[in-house]
């Protein structure tokens, strides 16, 4: 099968890019493939553990940790953009790994697809 790497470049409050990539992730894994998400700027809130789930409202935290548990999902967020952000290493859902730039261009380098989604 084959690697996707999905890179997410989320604005602020109003953005569906992260749901949309979560989803994409999903059915990805679904149909056998493997996926290296990247977190960048604000989708980095992401990875931050203890989310509440609200009626009407996006939460993405059990989605995210069901997908990890497949072995074949890797989030990774940027170190840089989650600590401007005060989310620390401690702060982070267990298994995503934090890293910088060079972790994205790699996965990118070395997947069989890739997408950008957000940058709006």
């Amino acid at each position: 099968m084959a690697k996707l790497t999905i890179g997410t470049f989320s604005s602020l409050i109003g953005s569906l890019s992260l749901d949309f990539a979560v989803k994409l992730s999903d059915a990805a894994l679904k149909k056998g493939h493997s996926v290296d998400l990247w977190l960048s700027g604000n989708a980095t809130t992401l990875a931050k553990k203890d989310q509440k789930a609200f009626r009407d409202y996006s939460a993405l935290q059990k989605p995210v940790e069901e997908m990890l548990s497949t072995g074949r999902f890797k989030m990774t967020s940027c170190e840089a953009c989650s600590e401007a952000r005060g989310i620390h290493k401690k702060d982070m859902i267990e298994g995503v790994n934090r890293q910088s730039m060079d972790w994205y261009l790699a996965s990118c380098f070395s997947a069989d697809r890739v997408l950008l989604i957000g940058g709006d």
